[in-house]
């Protein structure tokens, strides 16, 4: 069974920067694109970035020029690194395995197992 697992989560005052990381037991990552995924509160789950196996990445337009997804395979370890956070990315971050065969890479169907979320909040 894969399980995912985010951390790094927690309260930042805007304008400051945190670093998700995502890992998983009984899977190699390697080889699958990851996407991160945020659900704010009265809200539907949202596209934030995908990573491809190739390091290739791509983001939603909202977070163009401040966030940035990176991988260590070594580690077996995905990262999202926020800068010049604001009030509007409070939300639960998700990290998720791409499964292209059942859907779109900004679609949540476009992906097979995810992470139970970590916690991002962001104070004025």
């Amino acid at each position: 069974q894969v399980q995912l697992v985010e951390s790094g989560g927690g309260l930042v005052q805007a304008g400051g920067s945190l670093r998700l990381s995502c890992t998983a037991s009984g899977r190699t990552l390697s080889t699958y694109g990851m996407g991160w995924f945020r659900q704010a509160p009265g809200k539907e789950r949202e596209f934030v970035g995908l990573i491809t196996s190739d390091g290739v990445t791509v983001y939603a337009d909202s977070e163009t020029g401040r966030f940035t997804i990176s991988r260590d395979n070594a580690k077996n370890m995905v990262y999202l690194q926020m800068n010049s956070l604001k009030a509007e990315d409070t939300a639960v971050y998700y990290c998720a395995q791409r499964q292209p065969t059942r859907g779109a890479y900004n679609s949540n169907m476009g992906y097979d197992y995810w992470g139970q979320g970590t916690q991002v909040t962001v104070s004025s």
